[in-house]
């Protein structure tokens, strides 16, 4: 005969399970978020070399492209580039106080909140000043 559990008689609740150790978790999503943004900036870098480079090649099509950047679209464009460049940059000196620093790990969630807030602090004017000028030109304020 087996002796009794400590719990025995005491209802256990089965957590859902979620898929993996970290699905959900604020620490998955930024490191979701950090690798998405890395590939956006990586293709931004890429399409801006070759625009850029056209330049020696055909000034007049390097004209042409320019100006089809200059249009609403590509002013969002714009500032969701602005906005996932200064994540990637904040969240990756986030993982190198985790990687680095001896309590990093410990205090990795509340750094994750602090560059949270941090980014959207200076998304703030950066939004306003961007889209100033589209707004001006769409609604017609001045």
């Amino acid at each position: 005969m087996s002796s009794p559990s400590p719990t025995a008689g005491a209802v256990v609740v089965a957590r859902p399970r979620r898929g993996s150790v970290y699905w959900g978790d604020a620490g998955m999503w930024s490191w979701v978020a950090h690798r998405i943004t890395g590939v956006l900036t990586f293709f931004f870098l890429f399409a801006h070399v070759l625009d850029t480079a056209l330049v020696r090649v055909s000034p007049e099509s390097y004209n042409a492209i320019i100006e089809t950047y200059k249009n609403p679209v590509v002013n969002l464009l714009e500032v969701g580039l602005v906005a996932a460049v200064l994540y990637h940059a904040l969240n990756g000196v986030r993982l190198i106080l985790v990687d680095f620093w001896s309590k990093g790990v410990k205090y990795q969630r509340p750094m994750l909140w602090i560059i949270l807030a941090v980014w959207f602090v200076l998304m703030i004017p950066g939004v306003y000043f961007m889209l100033q000028r589209t707004v001006s030109d769409m609604f017609g304020a001045s």
